[in-house]
């Protein structure tokens, strides 16, 4: 740690991804679920180098010192921390895709390499690589290329070594003393992922096999070669991360997604920023490789296990065993607001809150379907960070423009990894006579809102969403979030006014409701800090409460130290990065934390502040990271609406309640689990029932 006031933010994250890794070793979770929590695992650890590493790499090579940005710990240090615990994770996780593997055999699942497959299986995997995987091969001989080809970011690889068999001259015994030494031929043999990397076997004796990809190459190497004269050969898997920041064109000529589809394209080419490899390649391969593709030893050079983009992981077969998954839960209806009726017009009488997973993201859509059909509905506004690959979203948008409705469409072409997937979709858009705004310079736009104006006895009133997460079908089934459902006019004047600085970036209103980043989402938040220091200090009462998936900024982490000093109770809920330390006398003794690690993704931020007995609650798309506060358009909403305060307390104090996976937050960062006396308290479960309690009670 470079002080004894934060925890620097990228170690405090490999902490995160530790806890995921808890999970796949858990064995209460069901084992394909393990399987899958190791993909996950092995995606944020992948994304982390080309994005976090990448920059402090970068900042290394500038030589710049940047010690307040990294916690007081100079770059190059840093670097070397990361590379540490990597290595030391990816072996954890190795012992733990073992374990769960071996556990599979006790539910008659195989997951075999080339070499132990039976002669029965030999005709199907044979048949399998001509038919399915020998076209899709991409070959590459090393040995005369000066340098390798461009390697693919994340893509795995094989690398093979052949030896060849000597030649031996016919004639002369000169000739015969200077036979040649053993040859070497290095191959590149690129896993393709248009293919399934788990190929499914046959079923024998009411036994699952398995078989990865990469072992079925392995198993082929005869047939891929053939034209060849060798004596032996071996493969190993090897993986590069690139540098995944866009370098955006500044050519005025060319349009917002011209640029970033061209720099899209050059991410391909980014510097090399992690170079995984099999720990029992030969050192002549893994020297060859490292010498023809430039990278240096003080690069991240990573040793691993057999098999690399663990990723894949995440989509394991389901094998038609429920036993071995979660049960999927029935998401629930709103009490009180029915699919089968008009939205908009209950919407106009009360407020309502969606939880999702727990409740059905249907309404969102529902919303917009109405939106889209209704006559008296004038204009739509939205803005979209990432959407489902089959989006009712965006098909209700194109309908509501169909049906001569003013569509206007905030789309983010720079949510990271997501770009292609918003290119594709703004174009189609755009095609269809939808109003695109590409964001704000220098800004991205995070902020999840939606507003429609409806012409109701002649004058045009409000309806609108404002949610803590993506208005995305796939993500709602396995991301917690919340979505406030309005007909506020206040809040939804406000929500126009930052439409209104999309389109004109030099008109920054004012709010009274809202606290809208970058403008005014930190200074807002240190006020109402401030009103509860004031209040504790007054005797009166005070409180604060958060529930994040980050906080990193150190502005507002002093700010809750002061309060802590001051006297304030803080229980914070923190899925990933916390760079505060709670629990220090003198400092953050008032200060709990504590993180949830569950079969749903812990995605809400809520803000809730005790102001003496009258609490303020905001819901949010601002983590509370410098990056929301001073780089990003985001918005946090008060919640007026008494039930849905008392919602917003109860699902908050549901979740504070976990002994079964929560982890206390703490210096020593070990992802200690969270035990005490009470009886056992899973809070994901818990929430699901509170919904279920909801409806029961409209039906008493």
């Amino acid at each position: 740690m470079g002080n004894n006031q934060y925890i620097n933010r990228e170690l405090s994250w490999l902490q995160f991804n530790a806890r995921v890794l808890q999970e796949a070793e858990d064995e209460s979770v069901p084992l394909i679920e393990r399987l899958r929590f190791l993909g996950i695992f092995s995606n944020n650890l992948d994304e982390f180098f080309k994005v976090r590493y990448a920059t402090i790499k970068r900042i290394d090579l500038a030589g710049k010192s940047a010690k307040s940005v990294l916690g007081g710990i100079k770059a190059s240090k840093l670097l070397e921390e990361i590379t540490q615990i990597v290595i030391e994770q990816q072996s954890e996780s190795l012992q733990v895709l073992h374990r769960i593997q071996e556990k599979l055999k006790d539910h008659d699942i195989y997951i075999i390499n080339e070499k132990q497959v039976s002669e029965s299986q030999e005709t199907f995997i044979k048949n399998y690589f001509l038919s399915k995987v020998s076209p899709a091969l991409v070959t590459i001989i090393l040995n005369d290329l000066v340098d390798i080809p461009s390697l693919k970011d994340s893509a795995a690889y094989l690398a093979v070594k052949m030896v060849m068999k000597e030649e031996i001259p016919q004639q002369g015994i000169s000739k015969l003393l200077n036979r040649h030494i053993h040859d070497k031929k290095y191959v590149l043999i690129e896993i393709p992922k248009s293919i399934d990397r788990f190929v499914v076997l046959p079923m024998e004796g009411g036994k699952q096999y398995i078989i990865l990809l990469d072992d079925l190459i392995r198993f082929n190497l005869k047939t891929i070669f053939n034209i060849f004269e060798y004596e032996s050969v071996t493969a190993h898997m090897i993986k590069i991360t690139r540098d995944a920041e866009l370098d955006i064109d500044s050519d005025l000529s060319k349009s917002f997604i011209e640029k970033i589809t061209l720099s899209v394209k050059d991410r391909i080419k980014g510097d090399p920023v992690r170079f995984v490899y099999d720990m029992n390649i030969g050192e002549d391969t893994l020297a060859f490789l490292l010498g023809k593709m430039r990278i240096e030893s003080t690069d991240s050079i990573i040793p691993g296990g057999r098999y690399h983009n663990r990723r894949d992981y995440m989509n394991f077969p389901n094998l038609g065993n429920d036993k071995l998954l979660y049960t999927e839960i029935e998401p629930l209806p709103i009490k009180g607001l029915v699919l089968q009726g008009s939205l908009l017009g209950m919407i106009a009488k009360k407020d309502y809150l969606l939880y999702a997973p727990y409740q059905t993201f249907a309404y969102v859509v529902k919303f917009l379907r109405e939106a889209a059909l209704d006559p008296k509905v004038r204009t739509i506004k939205i803005t979209i960070y990432r959407l489902a690959k089959i989006s009712h979203i965006a098909s209700s948008l194109i309908n509501a423009v169909k049906n001569g409705k003013k569509v206007t469409v905030q789309i983010e072409l720079r949510a990271r990894f997501d770009e292609v997937a918003n290119i594709k979709y703004a174009e189609q858009m755009q095609q269809e006579g939808v109003n695109l705004i590409f964001g704000v310079t220098g800004l991205k736009v995070h902020c999840k809102s939606c507003i429609i104006e409806r012409e109701e006895d002649g004058k045009l009133h409000k309806y609108g969403f404002i949610s803590t997460g993506n208005f995305n079908e796939s993500t709602s089934r396995i991301y917690t979030d919340y979505t406030l459902f309005t007909g506020d006019q206040n809040i939804l004047k406000e929500v126009n006014k930052v439409f209104d600085f999309f389109e004109i970036n030099y008109k920054v209103s004012r709010y009274k409701h809202l606290l809208v980043s970058p403008h005014y989402t930190k200074a807002g938040l240190v006020k109402l800090i401030t009103t509860e220091i004031e209040n504790v200090q007054a005797g009166k009462k005070s409180g604060i409460k958060l529930k994040l998936n980050s906080l990193s900024d150190y502005t507002l982490i002093d700010k809750l130290y002061d309060a802590s000093r001051a006297g304030v109770k803080i229980q914070l809920i923190v899925r990933g990065i916390c760079s505060l330390i709670p629990g220090v006398p003198g400092m953050s003794e008032n200060i709990e934390a504590i993180s949830i690690v569950d079969k749903f993704l812990e995605h809400p931020r809520v803000f809730i502040f005790e102001n003496n007995g009258k609490p303020k609650i905001y819901i949010s798309s601002a983590d509370w990271m410098t990056r929301n506060m001073d780089y990003r358009v985001e918005i946090s909403c008060p919640i007026y609406d008494e039930d849905i305060k008392t919602e917003l307390l109860d699902t908050f104090m549901i979740s504070w309640k976990d002994n079964v996976k929560a982890r206390v937050l703490s210096a020593n960062q070990d992802n200690a689990y969270r035990k005490n006396e009470l009886p056992a308290f899973r809070s994901q479960y818990a929430l699901y029932e509170y919904y279920q309690q909801k409806l029961e009670e409209v039906k008493v």
